[in-house]
């Protein structure tokens, strides 16, 4: 049975990566850019990247076979979004920037494999109501966690997610230039209606310390 896979990154490492990915992705800057994050000057900016669709094996919307190539990214469909776009889903590789480049590339990469359920306005549109309603740094906050620099409990920070959606979430790390587990990304699942969470039929692989960190941002 397909769900969908919604996650949301944390921008305090952004700067600190330098890895294989392309400055298309959202929560990447590489490390000899301008580190500008322009949507963290409000703490709750943190963005709904991405929605993607995965199958009960855990292949993401990159490994679906029912993504239609030809289905173009057109601006005009979410004109009525654009303003919601740019406060919740920028690109943060280019912050100055429209964001136009970089959803005609989300939507591409991951909506052409949700329009069996989800048209591009519906996908776009259903990503940042999910982000609304599962309001994560707000979560977190609300359980003594904030992104202080300090060490948390990768079970603390579960357990808060737990309590506040009401779902189990998948916690992915990466680590900084010190060598430090970091909070990096955050996985919770929606049903394949698009409509509501539900719970993770499987989770993707990854590591995180018992203890990791939660970056000044």
């Amino acid at each position: 049975m397909p769900y969908f896979r919604i996650f949301q990154s944390n921008p305090s490492n952004l700067c600190l990566i330098n890895t294989i990915f392309s400055n298309t992705q959202p929560n990447i800057i590489l490390k000899n850019s301008i580190c500008v994050v322009e949507r963290e000057r409000e703490r709750e900016r943190d963005e709904a990247h991405n929605f993607s669709t995965a199958s009960h094996s855990g292949v993401t919307s990159s490994g679906c076979s029912n993504c239609d190539s030809s289905n173009s990214f057109d601006a005009s469909v979410i004109s009525d979004l654009t303003s919601r776009m740019q406060t919740n889903w920028p690109s943060l590789a280019c912050p100055s920037s429209t964001g136009l480049k970089f959803w005609s590339h989300e939507w591409e990469k991951h909506g052409t494999c949700s329009e069996s359920v989800l048209d591009q306005h519906g996908y776009f549109e259903t990503a940042l109501n999910l982000k609304k309603k599962v309001d994560l740094l707000q979560i977190l906050e609300n359980a003594g966690i904030q992104p202080d620099g300090g060490f948390y409990s990768l079970d603390s920070i579960k357990q808060a997610i737990r309590d506040g959606s009401g779902y189990t979430p998948f916690i992915e790390c990466n680590v900084d230039d010190s060598g430090n587990s970091q909070l990096y990304q955050v996985y919770l699942c929606v049903d394949n209606s698009g409509s509501d969470f539900t719970k993770c039929p499987v989770f993707p692989k990854g590591w995180c310390d018992s203890k990791i960190e939660f970056p000044t941002f």
